[in-house]
């Protein structure tokens, strides 16, 4: 973990960004857009796991590092979860859901790697907090 300085360069975390604005996208289309809640609920967890994998790098110590990469190892497994609900009312379609769904198990593979490297490493120890390096935004098409 010495040569990561930012939870940006982090594979995982740009991943999960990605994952998030695809279902995002996948909301705000017909009768998906339509259910408030559940719309909300699934975008709440692509939120969680982008959101807890930056959280806990940014607590500067394995230990915190590791508790946030199972929570959000934990928003993946919901997400993967609301998928298939969203399946069945045929918010996605098939090819999106196998999409989004290799999306979600590749983050939740990187994450158990990532929290098993921690817990062979020796603890970080505690530095100040490095200045922040912002990515460019993404290039959305427009539709």
């Amino acid at each position: 973990m010495s040569s990561v300085e930012h939870f940006e360069d982090l594979k995982v975390w740009q991943l999960a960004r990605q994952l998030t604005s695809k279902v995002y996208a996948l909301a705000r289309q017909g009768d998906f857009a339509k259910d408030h809640g559940f719309r909300d609920q699934i975008c709440r967890s692509a939120v969680s796991v982008v959101s807890n994998i930056a959280e806990g790098f940014e607590r500067r110590s394995n230990n915190q590092f590791q508790h946030f990469l199972d929570i959000a190892n934990g928003s993946a497994g919901e997400l993967r979860a609301q998928l298939y609900i969203a399946l069945d009312l045929a918010y996605v379609t098939p090819e999106q859901f196998r999409d989004i769904h290799s999306d979600i198990v590749a983050i939740g593979k990187m994450l158990t790697s990532l929290i098993r490297h921690l817990r062979s490493s020796p603890a970080r120890p505690a530095s100040p907090t490095p200045s922040h390096k912002p990515t460019q935004p993404p290039n959305h098409p427009t539709t």
